[in-house]
This record gives structure tokens, C-alpha cells and sequence, in this order.
């Protein structure tokens, strides 16, 4: 039996594991690089071993310290959760070599499908239905559009979609680079880029016993840069002949390879309907949790059960009930090429209602770095129908307080509310279609409201209290005085906002057009607004004043009453959009070189993502800062480029 259980990960994955260990009686050990120290996951675990440095090559990713690891605490098993060493044959060998029980696949099975080109022969072999790869050599414009994808790896790195023939080379060797990065392995593959295709998996679950579970469907078909955002339990608008195709297929699939324990097959399911395999994750995937509300099981405690020579508790899975989604919430910018975010997590507070479930890494006061992926928790709703679990996540996301970095909470709650999702019409394509509809800009009379509120919680907090315990906001007076000022500039659109207030002797009145203060102290304001009276809560933290309200949630940074004429950038200077490093400079990129307008010049990665910095205007390269190895903070100059007399006429 286990009696102590190491997890070699992080984060939100590292926290749900001991949750379930916990609850088992099994001793917890966590390991953390010197970025995680105070992370959530190592205050939660028993026991605790340093990995030293932050790089995640350094550290999650050298399995003889994560072994090294586990024997120095006494821990009898290893679970590896998902991402860094969990589809690793090498280490699922290892652990087991150290005399460890690996929570997890034969090493055999993982090496089986680690290579997608390998699993899909072999998939091929057991008469799983299965896309025919395309040799890039000999692609013609017939075959396209194309997808290029890394053989050795998942989660969108590596992946490219090719739509015009010439541009095939060109990312064929971004693609092999990425994943040669990302992987240690660069071979890529491609094959036919299925349009308004939906990503549809089953949930697979083995014992050494012969016993094989099919645990229903999953829609992951919501995803930005190849990488999941909504998830959801079953998927909707199957067939009941598709599904049981699907089931097959999956079952086959884990027999294929002698599989044991937790795994998923994914597949692309064409608009026609036709199903074609994609991969086998070996592994406990992210979005496990539908899956569990679904059909009321725990997959890490059943995880652990197989490890330990257990059977399956049955021939036949239970019967599931209802339905489940999840949301990824990620600390991004949807709206500016979904930029990671860092800095501190000042506030962190989703909801408790029955049916809500919160799987997250983080707590309020901790702090977002830049060496891993960017998210933060996800938010999982269970209920007896598609509809009500939908309606319930959209609220719970729309009522949590999240103060600190930019999130993407507000698109999870417009796609939820998008008519298509609503109607079930799903596909891979969706953010391609809907990212501007689903990310507008805030309307300008309700930010200006939420900074009215901001500006009357300053002035409760900065009034005294007189004998009768009644606020005075300063001294009143039977003469008229010049009404106080206070300035916000909206993050991250940077529109600024004048807010008047006067103190009378029936409390604060404000400048806003139709906005009457009902009440204040400090931290809410209750605002009448147009006759219908709408609370305000408001937290001040290092200059910031977080806003959540009826309409959304804003934050300001407040702004000195006078602007400072100091200080403003340089014209055509690239500033680093996000802490990072740079990966790659475009081809020939020197001091003196010409470009154009949109041409990308410099390649950051930053938390597991690789983001193009673009020249904003044709011209000339006049300044260059920025070379492949160089990490940078927010607001670095990488490059200065100087606008062509031509191009500045262009935009006169």
C-alpha cells in the first residue's frame, strides 16, 4: 500500500492530488524549484524537498532530482501529475528502477505513444479511424490547408496551420524549432487541416486486471493557440452510434498498448461527423474534473487504487449524471494576443455554491511569476442539465473577485453567453471567429460609473467619523466650494477618467450625469443610478482601485491631480510587451535594416508561449537591443524603429 506520495509537479495539479491523498490517509511531498517556494502546493504538503534554480529544465524537468527527491523524504510512490515528466518513459522507468510505485502507465505504453507519428501506426493496426499524414516534400495545393504538428509533444507547441504552399517551408522550420525547444525533439509532421473540425475525447480507465473503462465524452473544441479553455461532460449533440464508435475506439486503443491507469484518446470529429484519432495522453488530463462530476468518481483515487494492484471496483463504470464544464482561468489578455500577465494576486475569491467546483495553485496574496504556464484555477459547474451548469459557471466567474493581474475571466463569461456555444455549436475555429466580439471594449458610461464609485470610496476612506459615528467628508460650509477632483486611468485600455465630488450636508454629491450616492464607507458604495441603485465594491492596493460591480469588474490606477509631461517614449520604440526571453530575431535583423509595417521582428517566450513582438510602422531599424538568450522585464526596449517619410504621409 502507499503510504507517502511524492507529485512531481506544481501548482493547481500538485494541490488537487493531495486533496485526494488527504482524504485517503497518504502522506504528501512536494517538490518546488526556488520561483515556488512559497507556493500554494508546497503549504499544503507534508513535506517539502528544494529543486534549486527556477528554469523548469532545471528543475520539474530533471527527473534524477525529482527521484533523489522522493527517497530523501520517504515517499514510497511518485504521481506526475500532467505536463513536464508526466509522458516521460525515461522517468516512469526511473521511479520504478528506484523502487517507487509510479502512479501512472507502463513505461512501455508511454514510450508507445510519445511519438504521434508511432500511435497513430499502431492505431492504424488496432482499426482506429485515423487521419492519413501528408508528406511535406511532396504537398500540393490539393492537400491543403495543413496542420503541422510536433511529433513529440502537446499543449499547441509546435503546431502550425499552413493555408498557401509557399508559406509550407517557412513553418515547417518554426514548427521543427519550437519543438526542439519545447521538447528536445524537433520532428513534425502533417497532416489534412480539418475546417470547423470539433475536438472530442474519452476519458479511459485500466487495471492490470484486464478491466477497461470508457468514462463518457468530452468537448474541448474551445481553445486559443491549439491549447483548451472551455471543457464539458458529455459531449453535446453526439449520436449515440458516434459515442459508442468513439468508446470503441478508445478501448481499443488502451488494449493496443497494455495500457494501465488514466488516459485519454482524442479525437477530431468533422462536420460530417466522421471521427479521426489525434493522440493518446498518457496521463491524468487537466480537465479530468468534468468527468469526475459527471459520473461522481474521484480518477487520482482510482489512480492510486490501480497503482497499487487494485482491480477496477467494476466490470462497468457507473452511470453517469448530468452535465459539467470547466473553465480555464488564465492570467492573459485575451484582447492583445492573449498576453501572460504576472505580478502579485492581491485578491483571489471565486464563489462557494453547491454544485462549484475550484481547482487552483493560488490563493489571494500570492504572487504570478514568469516561468510557468499562466493559469491560475479552474472553475468546474455540475448540473442536471447542459443549460443550468452553463448558466451556473457564467455566474459564478462573473461574481469572483480577482484583483491584480489582467485575466481572462471576461471572455470565459461571454463565451459562455455566446449564442453558438448556448446552441452547442462548437468547433476549433471559434475564437478565430468570435475573439473580437467576445473581448470589446468596456462601454464608457459603466466605467465611468465603477470610477465614480472609486472616487467616493477614496473620499469615505479619507473622511473622519464625528461623535455620532457619521462620516464627514471634510468641513462643510453654509457657501459654495469648488468641488474635489480625483483622476483614474482605466487598465489596461489607458482611457483616463475626471471624477468631481462635493461634500454637502446630506453627504457627497457627485459630478457623474444621473448618478446619485446612496451610501459609502470603505470599501462599497451604493450608487443610485438613473433610479435603479446598484452597489459598488471597491479595494485600494498600491495605488490601484479594483472595482466590482453589477456590469463588470474594472480597475484604475489612480493618476496625481496635474499630468507630468515627463518621461514619454520614444517614437517607434519596441517594448517588451511581458517579462521574458528572446527566443529568435527575424533573418538578417540589424541596426540599419529596412522593414515593413506588422512584420515580426522579434520572438519572446514567456510562461510556456511564444509571442511576436511586430514593427509598428515601415522604416528603418535604427536601434537594437534585443539577441536570442536575453531575458527581459516588462517594458524593456528591444528595437527602435524609424517611420519611413513615405509611410508617416500614409498615416497623416
Amino acid at each position: 500500500m502507499i503510504t507517502s506520495l511524492l507529485v512531481a509537479n506544481r501548482g493547481e495539479i500538485a494541490c488537487r492530488i493531495f486533496r485526494t491523498c488527504r482524504a485517503l490517509g497518504i502522506a504528501t511531498v512536494a517538490v518546488y524549484s526556488d520561483a515556488d517556494a512559497g507556493a500554494l502546493h508546497v503549504r499544503e504538503a507534508d513535506t517539502a524537498v528544494r529543486l534549486p534554480g527556477a528554469a523548469p529544465a532545471d528543475t520539474y524537468l530533471r527527473g534524477d532530482l525529482v527521484v533523489a527527491a522522493a527517497l530523501a523524504a520517504g515517499a514510497d510512490a511518485v504521481h506526475p501529475g500532467y505536463g513536464f515528466l508526466s509522458e516521460n518513459a525515461g522517468f516512469a522507468a526511473a521511479v520504478r528502477d528506484a523502487g517507487l510505485v509510479w502512479v501512472g502507465p507502463p513505461a512501455r505504453a508511454i514510450e508507445l505513444m510519445a511519438s504521434k507519428t508511432r500511435a497513430k501506426e499502431l492505431m492504424d493496426a488496432a482499426g482506429v479511424p485515423l487521419l492519413a499524414p501528408v508528406d511535406p516534400a511532396a504537398a500540393t495545393a490539393d492537400d491543403l490547408p495543413l496542420l503541422l504538428k510536433a511529433a513529440a509533444g502537446g499543449g499547441g507547441r509546435g503546431m502550425r496551420i499552413v493555408r498557401e504552399l509557399s508559406e509550407l517551408p517557412g513553418e515547417l522550420t518554426a514548427a521543427g524549432a519550437e519543438a526542439l525547444s519545447a521538447f528536445g525533439d524537433g520532428e513534425v509532421f502533417a497532416e489534412p487541416y480539418v475546417e470547423r473540425g470539433r475536438h472530442v475525447e474519452v476519458q479511459v480507465m485500466a487495471d492490470g486486471h484486464d478491466g477497461v473503462w470508457a468514462l463518457g465524452t468530452r468537448d474541448c473544441s474551445l481553445q486559443r493557440r491549439h491549447q483548451k479553455v472551455i471543457e464539458e461532460a458529455p459531449a453535446p449533440g453526439l449520436s449515440d452510434e458516434l459515442r459508442e464508435r468513439l468508446h470503441e475506439a478508445a478501448v481499443a486503443a488502451a488494449r493496443a498498448v497494455g495500457y494501465r491507469g488514466a488516459g485519454t484518446v482524442e479525437f477530431l470529429v468533422a462536420a460530417d461527423g466522421r471521427p479521426y484519432f489525434l493522440e493518446m495522453n498518457t496521463r491524468l488530463q487537466v480537465e479530468h474534473p468534468v468527468t469526475e462530476a459527471v459520473f461522481g468518481l474521484d480518477l487520482v483515487a482510482l489512480q492510486l487504487r490501480i497503482a497499487e494492484g487494485e482491480p477496477l471496483p467494476a466490470a462497468a463504470p457507473p452511470e453517469p449524471s448530468g452535465h459539467a464544464v470547466e473553465a480555464r482561468l488564465y492570467a492573459e489578455d485575451p484582447a492583445r494576443d492573449w498576453q501572460p500577465q504576472t505580478g502579485a494576486l492581491l485578491s483571489f475569491d471565486v464563489p462557494e455554491e453547491p454544485g462549484l467546483r475550484l481547482d487552483t495553485g493560488y490563493t489571494g496574496g500570492d504572487t504570478i511569476g514568469v516561468h510557468y504556464d499562466p493559469m491560475l484555477a479552474k472553475v468546474i459547474a455540475h448540473a442536471p442539465s447542459r443549460n443550468k451548469a452553463v448558466r451556473l459557471l457564467a455566474r459564478a466567474l462573473e461574481r469572483a473577485r480577482i484583483h491584480g493581474p489582467v485575466t481572462n475571466r471576461e471572455l470565459l463569461v461571454h463565451s459562455l453567453r455566446h449564442p453558438d456555444f448556448l446552441a452547442a455549436r462548437l468547433d476549433t475555429g471559434f475564437y478565430d471567429r468570435h475573439l473580437a466580439a467576445l473581448t470589446p471594449a468596456p462601454d464608457e458610461t459603466s466605467v465611468r460609473q465603477a470610477a465614480t464609485a472609486a472616487a467616493v470610496v477614496e473620499a469615505a476612506r479619507n473622511a473622519t467619523l464625528d461623535a455620532g459615528g457619521f462620516m464627514r467628508f471634510g468641513a462643510w460650509r453654509n457657501l459654495p466650494s469648488q468641488p474635489q477632483l480625483r483622476r483614474y486611468r482605466s487598465e489596461p485600455d489607458g482611457r483616463e477618467y475626471e471624477i468631481t465630488y462635493r461634500p454637502t450636508r446630506d453627504g457627497l454629491t457627485v459630478g457623474t450625469e444621473g448618478v446619485r450616492v446612496v451610501s459609502a464607507d470603505r470599501i462599497r458604495a451604493t450608487l443610485d443610478i438613473d433610479g435603479v441603485t446598484r452597489v459598488f465594491h471597491v479595494a485600494v492596493r498600491d495605488g490601484r482601485a479594483y472595482v466590482d460591480s453589477p456590469s463588470g469588474a474594472y480597475t484604475f490606477t489612480a493618476l496625481p491631480r496635474f499630468t507630468d509631461p515627463a518621461g514619454r517614449t520614444e517614437p517607434g520604440s519596441l517594448l517588451a510587451p511581458m517579462p521574458g526571453t528572446v527566443v529568435r530575431l527575424a533573418d538578417g535583423l540589424a541596426a540599419g535594416a529596412t522593414v515593413e509595417a506588422g512584420q515580426p521582428l522579434i520572438w519572446l517566450e514567456a510562461m510556456k508561449m511564444e509571442h511576436r513582438v511586430l514593427a509598428p510602422a515601415s522604416g528603418t531599424l535604427t536601434a537594437l537591443h534585443a539577441a536570442p538568450g536575453l531575458q527581459v522585464e516588462v517594458g524593456a526596449l528591444l528595437a527602435v524603429v524609424t517611420e519611413s517619410a513615405d509611410s508617416a504621409e500614409e498615416h497623416a
